[in-house]
């Protein structure tokens, strides 16, 4: 029976290719799996389009791998000791600031992460597009910088009206001292009362 294949099987044929092969393989394999069809006109021109679509896409691919290849995405992350990352960087992230970069659209599954980055440093990482086309990009993962200096400003500056705080009250304390004076000098003049009728007792 003389097939058309519309998929590689291995140690068989390849996408397209017309062979003559076993009735039984064909009816009871190929065809039912959809890896062939029986080689007709209508199934000829089938292959030929899809041919030509899959070369289209190729093209396309292509294209997007040489603007892609040797790009470098810098993506800031908190560390602590060690240059170790308090959390960690995914595909997820390296395709969004890629696609911010170049305004092309990478889907995150087709960057290849053996697992998600816990590390400041330099990292080469491979797109695959295709099974061929394996652009490689640069992705540097920096320290982001701790707003610490930022933040001591504004709080020496709080620190400032407490002083002024304590200031007023120490004023306000003042004049309470000077008013307890007086009292001190209207209760001489009641023991000088007293030692007076004393004295007049005598």
């Amino acid at each position: 029976m003389r097939v058309v294949f519309l998929q590689d099987v291995p140690n068989v044929a390849k996408v397209g290719d017309i062979k003559e092969v076993a009735n039984g393989y064909a009816r009871n394999f190929l065809i039912p799996r959809k890896l062939a069809l029986l080689a007709k006109p209508q199934a000829i021109r089938q292959i030929e389009t899809g041919d030509r679509a899959k070369a289209q896409v190729n093209a396309e691919l292509m294209a997007l791998a040489s603007q892609i290849e040797g790009k470098e995405v810098i993506l800031k992350a908190k560390a602590g000791a060690k240059d170790r990352l308090y959390g960690s960087i995914t595909s997820a992230d390296i395709a969004s600031e890629l696609s911010n970069n170049t305004g092309l659209a990478i889907d995150k599954r087709k960057i290849e992460l053996d697992e998600p980055i816990r590390q400041l440093g330099n990292y080469e990482v491979t797109i695959k597009l295709a099974k061929d086309i394996l652009p490689k990009i640069r992705v540097t993962i920096a320290e982001e910088e701790s707003p610490k200096e930022e933040e001591k400003v504004p709080k020496k500056k709080k620190k400032a009206p407490k002083k002024e705080e304590k200031a007023q009250k120490e004023e306000k304390e003042t004049p309470k001292k000077e008013k307890k004076a007086p009292k001190e000098k209207k209760k001489t003049p009641k023991k000088e009362k007293k030692a007076q009728k004393e004295e007049e007792k005598t």
